[in-house]
């Protein structure tokens, strides 16, 4: 019983589950908003070329309607500007005369009370157009006789900017203007202040003052701007609009034509395109059509010729195991009377049968070639222990490793590495690369690694000798190459087995691998999945050994080893417990008496 279910039983309400900070979930969900456009970004055409039309649109939109909103607001500004200083150069004429011809000049009360009635005739206070004015003495005026400020409404002398009232007391014959920001209502307005110099019976030189609030251009700048915002807005989707239906009459072609490219190129090699008109889509489609025709006919002549060739070959090779079986019953015999001929005609018959083991060994791999063409190569599967088949393939080799004096060392873990695989095609694979290693080996250890992960299993077969020079590791697999044609053989391969071992791996689903570097040895990896079915996401050893070499005579120097030469060493890592073990003559000779 589980302890959900234990709690629930004895009365105890069972545990929440446990929820991600807020924090957390903020930054996941932001993050997957932002993965989502990204992926639409890179999958489709269409919504990349409407999202870059309408950002483009944008930015244009955003400098003409910069530039537009700015000349409009200047012109707005320039036109007040001109009305207000002909306006008040009017009014300000007329308040000179006034103080020049008027007898209310005794004293500085009627001077004063003269000013406040002119100053009031002056103001504007009607629904569209709002003036103030301002009459106050001037900075330079040394007259002891004073009046005012006389302002004619709420905005008044201290909205008057200091440059101006200095700029009209230097200059007493130019009216001067100046914009500044008033207090009005609830908020502040820009106002175009005029200010002009007039002269005053009694108390000097003053300064009459216009104050223009500009809130009508204000309210008219807003509207443009409110405008020019809706509107651009409106034509950005508008354009957006124009450029999907102007991508989708584009895209739906060519996502039509990749969906048959992808039919075709799964094997449908009667997939065409629809070629409507006489448009560049048109004459798209009437191309490809036209290469997939073409491509279709030479598949189907090459298929023929590969058909005639692997007939060709199977059949040679069949038809040559007849008269090879009779050379091989007539060479047995010659062989098997080698004792009573002189030294040369014994020479000779040693060398026929040499000869004759490696032509049965080509015509073995040619027959095997020719089922991996022809598709006809198939796996019988079972789960079986790998370690298992790397025992028998080393065992295979040890009479050869000890003519070459080569030490094969395995390093395997002590838990079963268990695959479903075809344990004659695996062992032929191994044996294959332990055969070329020991050649290729000069006389130096030759070490075969099993290793295993979730999902698949590997094994490395690494010697010490010549190496590969840069590129031949993609050679390797080629069918009868060779890295030195001019090297002596002393096992008489046939230049196919590695590419039958190639093939074998890519059966299983796997991958066969080389590494080599010059004066370094070569490293050879066969890895294969742990079920049929399923996919390998690693290899669970690495390709390249000098970096794992070098690790391992780090962990030699600071652990602790076990006594012993032959078998007794034990090194712990951090998935499992690996034995070093050395293969001998007595142990192989073991081995071979077990039961299988």
């Amino acid at each position: 019983m589980s302890e959900v279910a234990e709690m629930a039983e004895i009365g105890t309400p069972p545990p929440r589950p446990v929820q991600q900070p807020v924090p957390h979930r903020v930054a996941h969900l932001v993050g997957e908003l932002w993965r989502r456009p990204l992926r639409l970004w890179r999958a489709s055409l269409g919504f990349r070329v409407v999202v870059a039309t309408m950002l483009l649109g944008l930015l244009v939109l955003t400098a003409v309607g910069t530039y537009l909103y700015g000349s409009i607001a200047q012109g707005l500004v320039d036109g007040r500007q001109r009305i207000a200083a002909l306006d008040s150069q009017r009014d300000a004429k007329d308040t000179q005369n006034y103080f020049q011809y008027t007898d209310k000049v005794g004293s500085t009360a009627e001077v004063s009370q003269g000013a406040t009635d002119q100053i009031r005739s002056l103001q504007r206070d009607s629904g569209t157009e709002v003036r103030y004015v301002v009459l106050s003495r001037l900075e330079t005026n040394d007259n002891p006789n004073i009046i005012g400020p006389i302002e004619s409404g709420a905005v008044g002398a201290r909205f008057i900017p200091t440059e101006l009232t200095r700029a009209v007391a230097k200059n007493p014959d130019r009216q001067q203007i100046q914009i500044t920001t008033i207090e009005q209502g609830d908020g502040t307005v820009s106002a175009l202040v005029v200010g002009q110099q007039v002269a005053l019976p009694v108390v000097g030189q003053y300064g009459l003052y216009f104050i223009y609030p500009m809130q009508r251009e204000r309210d008219i700048i807003n509207l443009v701007g409110r405008t020019f915002l809706l509107g651009g807005i409106a034509l950005i989707l508008l354009v957006g609009a124009v450029a999907f239906v102007v991508t989708r009459l584009v895209a739906d072609p060519v996502r039509r034509a990749a969906l048959v490219a992808e039919r075709f190129a799964e094997g449908k090699l009667n997939e065409r395109m629809r070629a409507r008109g006489e448009d560049d889509l048109a004459r798209l489609g009437n191309s490809f059509n036209a290469m997939a025709a073409s491509i279709q006919q030479q598949i189907a002549q090459l298929e023929n010729l590969s058909r005639v060739q692997q007939r060709f070959v199977s059949d040679v090779s069949h038809e040559l195991r007849t008269p090879l079986t009779t050379i091989r019953m007539a060479a047995d015999l010659i062989h098997g009377s080698k004792a009573t001929f002189d030294p040369t005609v014994a020479r000779s018959a040693e060398l026929l049968m040499g000869e004759l083991d490696r032509f049965e060994s080509l015509l073995t791999d040619l027959l095997e070639i020719s089922r991996f063409d022809a598709g006809a190569a198939v796996l019988d599967l079972e789960a079986n222990d790998l370690r298992g088949s790397v025992e028998r393939a080393v065992d295979a080799h040890r009479a050869l490793a000890e003519r070459k004096g080569t030490q094969l060392v395995v390093h395997e873990p002590s838990a079963p590495v268990v695959a479903e695989m075809d344990s004659r095609r695996i062992e032929r694979v191994l044996r294959n690369l332990i055969a070329n290693a020991i050649e290729h080996g000069e006389g130096r250890p030759v070490e075969v690694t099993v290793g295993a992960n979730d999902t698949a299993v590997a094994v490395t077969v690494r010697d010490h000798g010549v190496g590969l020079r840069p590129g031949e590791a993609a050679l390797v697999f080629t069918r009868f190459w060779r890295a030195d044609p001019a090297r002596t053989r002393t096992t008489g391969g046939t230049g196919l087995g590695l590419a039958i071992a190639l093939e074998d791996a890519r059966l299983h689903a796997g991958r066969l691998e080389a590494w080599g570097a010059p004066g370094e040895g070569s490293c050879f990896r066969l890895t294969l999945p742990r079920h049929a079915e399923a996919t390998i996401t690693g290899s669970p050893l690495p390709l390249s050994p000098l970096a794992v070499e070098a690790a391992r005579d780090l962990d030699a120097d600071g652990g602790e080893d076990g006594g012993g030469d032959g078998g007794g060493r034990f090194r712990r890592t951090s998935d499992d417990t690996v034995k070093l073990r050395r293969i001998t003559r007595a142990e192989a000779e073991n081995r071979a008496e077990r039961p299988r």
